[in-house]
Formats: structure tokens, C-alpha cells, sequence
């Protein structure tokens, strides 16, 4: 089976786009073996029923750790329909959702793991691999049911509903659990990033119900919770993550020598799989790779004449084809709200002793969690640290929490002399993506981008 997140997005473009010269991005060599990590987490996950394992469907933020250190597989329903859109195997899951009466305008992301929740169930209570009738679908039947549902969504009304809805799928037989991750309002006068008394109070309420997490474990295996455990992964989630902070810090170099997409393609590791020694040596790979790239002066894509940040989730029917895109009109997409504000993307808050605070001050700090002032204010700075020229606004269709501010961080991005361009798509479902749409504001950025700077 093909992986995830590293390998398959890059193989989705059969041909160069239409617009522009036809050069490729050059994407980094370590993401080759990021992507035999996922396959490894696939692989594992798929055995876990076979093992004896119970599984967990969870939502939301990155609370893998706690089922790591419980001896639990698990199941990110997002990055399951992420899964199925890298591979272009979404549209059964899709279409049985759709049947069920969930609306296209759902979060694609939730109709797509709903949808193939209901093959699967329709799978099992038939004794076969869910009607399969080729290789694409026998991988698809392979996800396994869960023992436990665990909601910890940030910010997104639909994600907070997600579980739910999987709850009564099964009956409401399934115990539950859900972490709220309440929105930082930032409405305070003492409010800013990473203070303020809303900031402690939050990080309380947060680490609370983390520990009750841990609890509802227990209850529901029979064992205690090896706290021990969870610190020894957390501290190689923590240098991997501070690995990541040092390869975007030398993104900084003209010519970039990654880009947004190269990061796409690492999010998994940070996102949902087990925290190993293995992720850590992923990490120094990719700085490593790119340490030489900035020694030797060479960047992701040739000829760079652009710098853009990407805002909004990922298209993953389309991550290679717009690595390519860009890289054809010698743009390069240096950072992105998605990948750069997001997956601890502050480890020093994490005490690898007792992390739970810190894990919960991560969580709370999803880029999307923040008033809009305060978030602004990060990608602003984003913007700055790379030396951004324009902003690509991926407006995800029906992801609202995600696009309902990017007309006030356009606004904010033009006051400080940066353009911006607006396209429709969706994280899952590739139905929304125009992609003559994309190439004429692309082509307009550009003009005007080149204006901007004659006339400095």
C-alpha cells in the first residue's frame, strides 16, 4: 500500500499544470522515508484487532499520546479521509454519506470517515470486505471498528458534532469522551499570545480534563495509566517538533530550500503517529537535507521570483499538482497558517516530566482557536520572518472555521503591501476545485505582484 501523507500527493499530478513554464517543485528526498513511517502506522493499526488491541476513533488535536502511552491503536478520522482523497478513493465513503442524508456541505473531511463508517459497519454485519471488488477497496474495508470515541475539537462547531454522530451510528453502545478546547477570545486586557489570565485559566480548565481523559481510559480497559509512558513519548514528540522549528527557521534563505508542501507532507508525524525515537531521526533527516540545500544555494524551486503563504486547509486530491503549479511560475509557497501554526508548534511549553499542561497549552493554541487579532497578528509575523510577497487563500468550501477570517488577514496583508488571491476547494472532496479559476487569479497575483515592484 502507498502511504499517506509523503508519497501519494506527489504523484497526483500525471501531467504539469496548464499554466506556466512546466517546472516541477523539488521536493525533498527525506519525505521518501517519512512516507514508509506512515505506512508502518497504517500497517499497525490494521493488525491492532488481530493483536488483541482496542482501537479509539478520536477527532481534533493531537491527544495520540495519551492512547500511545495506554497501549491503544488508533484511528484520526481526518487523516483517514485524507487518506482516501491522496489516494483518489474517496468517492464511494463520500457518496454513502451523501446517501445517508448528510449534506455535501458538511465538513468533507467528517461526510468522508462517516461515509466509510457506514461501508464498514455495512461490511461486518455482512461477514464480507465491504462488497470489495478490487485492490482499492480491500484497503478501505481494513478499517478497524472502535472500542472508544474520543472528541478533542478546537474551534470547529462540525468537528465537536463529528463524534457524536459516530456515537449513535453505533447504537450509542460505544463509550465516549469528549476534551473541550474552548476558543481563546483574546477579549481580555491583559489577553496576548501565550498570556494573560484567560491564557491560565483556559490551560487549567484544558489540563483538567486531560487527566480525566486518562481516567476514562482506565475505566474502560482495566488497567492504570503509565504516566511514565505518556512524558516518554511526549519527549520525542517534543524534539521532534523543535527539530521542525529549526528546518523552518532555515526556510528563511533565498532560495527556500523547502516549501509549504514539503511540510504537507511531514504533518502525520507530528499529527497522529506514535512519538519514537523514529520521528526524531525523521526530522534531523529533513534538516539535514536541508542544510545542505542553503549551503549549496539550492531551493525548492528553481528560479524563485515569488514567496507566498498558503492560508487554509489542504486540497489532498491536489497536493502534488499545486506544489507544481507554483513551482511553474517560479513561486514558492514558504509557510502556510495549516503547517506552520499548528502540530506543537510551541514545544518549549512542554515539561516532558509533567507535560500535561503543556500539551494542553498546544492544544488550545490551534491557530484557529485564537481571536482573529491575535491570530492576524501571527500570520503577520509569519510574513515578515519569510520575507512573503502574497498570500494564497485556499477557501475550503465547507470548512468554515477555517475560512471565515481570511477576508480581515487579506485586509491586514494589503495594509502591509501584500497581495493576495482567493481560490475555491476542499480538503476531500476535489469536486470544488476549478482549476482555470486558480490559473487566472494566479496570473493576475503575479501581474500584479511584478507591478508592485517597477513601480518600487
Amino acid at each position: 500500500m502507498t502511504n499517506l501523507i509523503a508519497e501519494a500527493p506527489f504523484k497526483d499530478n500525471p501531467a504539469a499544470p496548464a499554466y506556466g513554464t512546466g517546472e516541477r517543485a523539488d521536493r525533498l528526498k527525506a519525505t521518501r522515508h517519512g512516507g514508509k513511517l506512515v505506512n508502518d502506522y497504517w500497517a499497525d493499526l490494521f493488525a491492532a484487532k488481530q493483536e488483541g488491541r482496542k482501537v479509539v476513533w478520536y477527532n481534533g488535536t493531537h491527544i495520540p499520546p495519551f492512547f500511545q502511552a495506554h497501549g491503544l491503536a488508533w484511528v484520526h478520522g481526518e487523516a483517514w479521509s485524507a487518506y482516501l482523497a491522496a489516494k483518489h478513493g474517496e468517492a464511494p465513503a463520500q457518496k454513502a454519506g451523501e446517501a445517508r442524508g448528510y449534506d455535501r456541505e458538511l465538513c468533507s473531511y467528517a461526510r468522508t470517515h462517516l461515509g466509510q463508517a457506514i461501508l464498514s459497519i455495512k461490511a461486518a454485519q455482512e461477514g464480507v470486505a465491504g462488497g470489495a471488488d478490487d485492490a482499492r477497496s480491500l484497503t478501505m474495508a481494513k478499517l478497524p471498528m472502535p472500542d472508544m470515541i474520543v472528541n478533542a475539537y478546537p474551534y470547529c462547531s462540525s468537528g465537536q458534532q463529528w463524534d457524536d454522530m459516530v456515537y449513535r451510528m453505533f447504537g450509542k453502545k460505544i463509550p465516549i469522551f469528549n476534551v473541550s478546547v474552548p476558543l481563546l477570545w483574546g477579549g481580555r486586557k491583559d489577553a496576548g499570545y501565550l498570556s494573560g489570565s484567560e491564557w491560565e485559566e483556559r490551560s487549567d480548565y484544558v489540563s483538567k480534563q486531560l487527566r480525566a481523559l486518562a481516567a476514562f481510559l482506565e475505566e474502560n480497559t482495566g488497567r492504570k495509566f503509565d504516566w511514565d509512558r505518556l512524558s516518554e513519548a511526549m519527549s520525542y514528540i517534543k524534539r521532534a517538533a523543535e527539530l521542525r522549528l529549526e528546518c523552518f527557521d532555515l526556510c528563511e534563505a533565498r532560495p527556500a530550500p523547502a516549501t509549504f508542501f514539503d511540510w504537507i507532507a511531514s504533518i502525520a508525524h507530528l499529527n497522529f503517529m506514535p512519538g519514537t525515537q523514529a520521528i526524531v531521526d525523521y526530522f534531523q533527516m529533513l534538516r539535514d537535507e536541508i542544510a545542505g540545500r542553503v549551503a549549496r544555494g539550492e531551493g525548492a524551486v528553481k528560479n524563485e521570483k515569488y514567496r507566498l503563504f498558503f492560508d487554509g486547509m489542504m486540497n489532498w486530491n491536489r497536493v502534488g499538482w499545486l506544489a507544481d503549479k507554483f513551482a511553474s511560475v517560479g513561486a514558492s509557497v514558504v509557510a502556510g497558517r495549516y503547517t506552520h501554526m499548528a502540530f506543537w508548534q510551541e514545544p518549549g511549553l512542554i515539561d516532558v516530566n509533567d507535560p500535561v499542561r503543556g500539551m494542553a497549552q498546544n492544544y488550545l493554541i490551534c491557530p484557529n482557536n485564537h481571536g482573529a487579532p491575535i491570530m492576524i497578528e501571527q500570520i503577520n509575523r509569519l510574513c515578515d520572518k519569510f520575507a512573503v510577497d502574497g498570500l494564497v487563500m485556499h477557501v475550503s468550501r465547507p470548512c468554515r472555521g477555517m475560512t471565515n477570517q481570511q477576508f480581515l488577514i487579506a485586509d491586514a496583508a494589503k495594509r502591509r503591501g501584500r497581495q493576495s488571491l482567493f481560490f475555491e476547494g476542499d480538503v476531500a472532496d476535489d469536486s470544488f476545485y476549478k482549476d482555470e479559476l486558480l490559473n487566472t487569479r494566479l496570473e493576475a497575483m503575479i501581474e500584479s505582484m511584478d507591478a508592485q515592484r517597477r513601480a518600487a
